[in-house]
């Protein structure tokens, strides 16, 4: 795939923060972990601004499913979330500078069923990525056959791809074994991110690390500018 091959690998997500999509700013392809553990830290999940403070969108799910693969994981549409998350957004943004952009997307996106939060974290962060001008090729990990636990499999996604560079978000450095990639020829960085402050509604000190539709919506078409742009840091540097 050429020289200088850049590659982010993460679980999928449901609207990450800014700093989800600053870390795809710095890779060539995103490689997503559709066939591991779900995760339900921000999988189904994650945080807008409300006039209250911040608060919760969830997605339910099928909670036979919740040690599942994220590929098989389905979502509980006997709960009538939908029309809640679209309530708690229009709520929370209407007045927002960016809501007449964006807010028709998410319209729209809440008055279909969705079956697969796979396919919904996707299409939305495909989204997300358009909107914010991010030119990355999207891989799901299922697709490349890889084996292994932890690190391991990692390295062995860099591999299947023949990649240079490992791009890792600022946590990989509390549980990596980085002498892996050194001693399979594939380059390590880590991601260097610092929130940019955006104005907020509701609120007179910026609230970091929220979703992205927090940014979206409070700036409008200059969201973009807002991802930081950090470089990335070898661990041989720091």
């Amino acid at each position: 795939m050429g020289s200088n091959l850049r590659v982010a690998i993460h679980q999928p997500q449901f609207l990450p923060y800014p700093g989800f999509f600053h870390k795809l700013t710095l890779a060539d392809i995103w490689v997503v972990m559709d066939d591991v553990q779900y995760d339900k830290r921000f999988t189904n999940r994650n945080r807008i601004l409300a006039p209250s403070g911040p608060i919760w969108l969830t997605v339910p799910i099928d909670k036979s499913q919740k040690f599942g693969k994220n590929m098989d994981v389905t979502i509980n549409n006997d709960i009538p979330w939908r029309g809640e998350h679209w309530k708690k957004l229009s709520y929370s943004y209407r007045n927002a500078r960016g809501f007449k952009e964006y807010g028709p997307y998410f319209e729209e996106l809440y008055s279909r069923e969705h079956s697969k939060l796979l396919d919904l974290d996707l299409e939305t962060t495909r989204k997300v990525l358009d909107w914010l001008g991010i030119n990355v090729s999207v891989i799901m990990e299922s697709d490349l056959g890889v084996q292994g636990e932890g690190t391991r499999r990692l390295v062995e996604v860099c591999k299947a791809l023949g990649a240079d560079t490992y791009v890792s978000g600022q946590g990989g450095k509390g549980y990596m074994e980085e002498s892996l990639f050194d001693q399979n020829g594939v380059g390590l960085e880590f991601q260097e991110y610092k929130p940019a402050p955006y104005a907020q509604r509701f609120v007179r000190e910026f609230e970091p690390n929220l979703s992205v539709v927090d940014l979206l919506f409070n700036t409008g078409r200059e969201a973009a500018g807002y991802l930081s742009s950090g470089e990335t840091v070898s661990p041989k540097a720091t």
